[in-house]
Parts: C-alpha cells; sequence; structure tokens
C-alpha cells in the first residue's frame, strides 16, 4: 500500500538502536526504550499558511530524524510498524 500523508505530516520508519551496549550486555526487549530515530518514507505538501500559500517541509523522503519520544501516531501497514508524524514532532535531522 503506498501512503500520502496530508499537510506537514511524515511517515517514518523507525530504526531500532543496538541491542547490545558498548561493554558488551545484550539487552532484552522489556529493557530497550521506544526508538526516537527513524527513517523519513512519505513527506506531505507542506501546511497552508494565512494567505492560502503550501510552506515546504525542511525533510524530504530518505531523510533520518530524530523525534519526540512520544509523539506521532503507530500504525501498522504490510505488517510493517511505521509512525505518522507531524513536521513539529521532529527534533533533528540526523547528518550524514
Amino acid at each position: 500500500m503506498k501512503l500520502k500523508p496530508l499537510g506537514d505530516r511524515l511517515i517514518v520508519k523507525a530504526v531500532e538502536e543496538e541491542a547490545t551496549t558498548a561493554s558488551g550486555i545484550v539487552l532484552p526487549d522489556t529493557a530497550k526504550e521506544k526508538p526516537q530515530k527513524g527513517k523519513v518514507l512519505a513527506v506531505g505538501d507542506g501546511k497552508l499558511d494565512d494567505n492560502g500559500q503550501r510552506q515546504p517541509l525542511d525533510v524530504v523522503e530518505g531523510d533520518e530524524v530524530l523525534y519526540s519520544k512520544y509523539g506521532g501516531t503507530e500504525i501498522t501497514v504490510d505488517g510493517e510498524d511505521l509512525l505518522v508524524l507531524r513536521e513539529s514532532d521532529v527534533l533533528a535531522k540526523v547528518a550524514g
């Protein structure tokens, strides 16, 4: 299924962090925190301003972003867990 987010929303696939600490300790699933890093799969056209003009988003498909811990709405599409976020929930782009 192909999704096209509306307005200033974007679709993000969470990137799982390493399950092993720097010292080599393997963390069980119950000890892991909710991911806050993901890859942008799709972006909306942008938010309408007061004059009816579209304001383009600062992120594009393929960007890796950090987002607020409890932001967005979790959805499952074709067995894949995704997150629908507003651009305001994105904290930063990961420079690469």
